[in-house]
């Protein structure tokens, strides 16, 4: 076993999972999560889920698929450094967007909209009800019977009356304490994988420019230093080594505060992390101010470029009038969602029945969520 800190997730001390298990012969409760975890249809649906731009934009452009991995990298690199549980960090990383639906965050927040008067949508919980509820893989349980550990770190976010729903797991949000460290790690690691690819993919796009990340001290930085070791180089392999290196800058910042915190905190177990007022895993003040200049260059100069602009607002029409029609005559769906809904439908009423209608759309990819919109509002396709 990796040699873990006294304050890292133990997966012989878990709390366990919803159904009992046998604990498994090979390998950890942690690395049965991830294993389930990347078998699992949603895991796979990742790689036709918009980032930023969508899917058939482009065959370079990052996936939700191909950013998760990115996460998981960056997760397993931190935590080993830490002496945290590489395979919890991991099996959160690679599920944390699962929920997530078509068209990034453009179809999230259109789909939380025309939720809003039935218990709203939000991803992370989707995430959650997807491996709890909605996978279908095993003949004893719903869902995919994760550890508390591992769904502890995949519900980022939850509001105060979803966590009133969910027991245990929901007490952090009521009780305004923390997670476990791997879980604050693998939120941090998806910042620093979101932030800096997105200007990797937002330069290969030209949507923004090296001049204009000139004004980002973060890019600034490295951009001097990689201007001067290597002036020849081609512009391509110059990002490259630019964003490589100021993910590298992040991560060891991440690490020497981390390390910094543990000690100051004295911690000693796990509940000693959760019973923390604010998060142990974080930047240092520098670097927070740094990463959050970043973010806002990102979200001034990408995120609401007038191209990024007019694929959001077609994004979000697709998925309100998807949801419209389908909560209008549940008799649209397919054979196997129209039967879910029907049960909802009659156990919960019209707020099941919106449900239903949302966990369908939410599982979409882009590219699917496009064929059905054509499939019911394109007089030329038929079937």
């Amino acid at each position: 076993m990796q040699n873990l800190a006294p304050y890292a997730a133990n997966p012989e001390l878990s709390r366990g999972r919803r159904v009992h298990e046998p604990a498994p012969n090979h390998r950890s409760e942690y690395q049965r999560d991830r294993d389930r975890i990347v078998h699992c249809t949603g895991f796979r649906r990742l790689e036709y889920k918009t980032q930023v731009f969508v899917n058939h934009e482009g065959d370079l452009f990052r996936t939700r698929l191909t950013h998760s991995i990115e996460v998981a990298q960056i997760g397993r690199a931190i935590a080993r450094a830490l002496h945290l549980n590489e395979d919890l960090t991991e099996a959160i990383a690679l599920a944390h967007d699962i929920g997530h639906t078509p068209f990034g965050h453009a179809g999230q927040e259109a789909l939380n909209n025309c939720m809003d008067e039935y218990d709203g949508f939000e991803h992370n919980y989707q995430s959650l009800r997807v491996l709890d509820v909605l996978e279908e893989k095993y003949a004893e349980f719903e869902g995919l019977n994760l550890t508390f550990e591992t769904r502890e770190g995949i519900l980022k976010h939850c509001s105060q009356k979803n966590a009133k729903k969910l027991g245990q797991l929901g007490e952090r949000f009521l009780n305004h304490q923390q997670p476990g460290l791997e879980a604050q790690l693998a939120n941090l690691a998806d910042e620093i994988a979101y932030n800096n690819h997105d200007v990797d993919d937002g330069l290969r796009a030209g949507l923004i420019s090296i001049e204009q990340l000139q004004d980002v001290r973060l890019f600034k930085e490295q951009y001097d230093i990689v201007q001067k070791l290597y002036p020849d180089i081609s512009e391509r392999r110059k990002i490259h080594e630019i964003i490589r290196r100021m993910i590298n800058r992040l991560v060891s910042d991440l690490i020497e505060s981390a390390e910094t915190k543990f000690k100051k905190s004295g911690i000693s177990s796990i509940d000693d992390v959760r019973l923390q007022n604010q998060p142990l895993v974080s930047f240092s003040s520098e670097m927070k101010e740094l990463s959050l200049e970043l973010k806002q260059f990102l979200r001034k100069n990408l995120y609401t470029h007038y191209r990024v602009y007019r694929m959001t607002n077609k994004a979000k029409n697709i998925i309100q009038k998807l949801f419209h029609a389908f909560l209008t005559d549940i008799a649209l769906l397919p054979t196997e969602h129209y039967e879910k809904a029907k049960i909802m439908d009659r156990e919960e009423g019209n707020i099941g029945r919106a449900r239903a209608v949302a966990d369908y759309i939410a599982g979409m990819t882009d590219r699917y969520a496009i064929r059905e919109h054509n499939r019911l509002f394109d007089p030329q396709e038929l079937t």
